[in-house]
């Protein structure tokens, strides 16, 4: 039934083991992959609301905006912006239990960058202080540098964007340097030392 002679996937013991195959789709390969490390703590703390004073208070006056935002980056441009804030917003009002919705989303974001469940259970946690969960999983995503002004998509195309960028060509001329812009060349003076 089984074949007894080794293959390239599974060597006999006396044969050296080849090296892992480059990464796929831009997942790397287990043997290559970095090592848990356990959960990585929160870069704010619950009760830090006042760090970001503009989004705590459109967190207060209208969390279906925060939530909506949130949303967005940790569904990775799945649904938009707009359409989890207003689910948020009609629970809110219809039901008074949008606090369960948002509870699963400070999960899926714990789970995406090894968070720790603190400082209680992630439902607790927004029953208790809606305002400030979703303050902190903002600030959270913010600190990951995400804009969270422009959503997912274009945060993609930002880094994209950063990560294809040439190196910049430069053209000596009598100890000046051309360094090409967007709109048009500018010339910047270098001293020699």
């Amino acid at each position: 039934m089984y074949s007894s002679k080794p293959n390239e996937y599974y060597p006999s013991s006396g044969q050296p083991v080849p090296p892992p195959p480059p990464a796929a789709m831009g997942f790397p390969h287990p043997a290559t992959a970095p090592q848990y490390q356990g959960p990585q703590p929160w870069s704010t703390s619950l009760c830090d609301c006042t760090d970001d004073c503009g989004n705590c208070c459109m967190t207060c006056f209208c969390p279906c905006v925060t939530f909506g935002r949130i949303a967005e980056i940790v569904d990775q441009g799945s649904i938009p912006c707009g359409t989890s804030g207003a689910v948020y917003g009609l629970l809110e009002y219809l039901t008074c239990c949008h606090w369960v919705y948002s509870c699963s989303y400070r999960s899926k974001l714990r789970a995406q960058y090894s968070l720790p469940e603190s400082p209680c259970h992630d439902c607790l946690v927004h029953f208790c202080c809606e305002s400030c969960a979703l303050c902190q999983e903002y600030r959270e995503l913010k600190h990951r540098d995400f804009d969270m002004t422009i959503g997912w998509h274009e945060n993609m195309a930002r880094r994209a964007r950063a990560a294809n960028l040439p190196p910049v060509p430069q053209a000596w001329v009598n100890d000046k340097v051309k360094v090409p812009n967007d709109n048009a060349q500018t010339i910047i003076l270098v001293q020699i030392i």
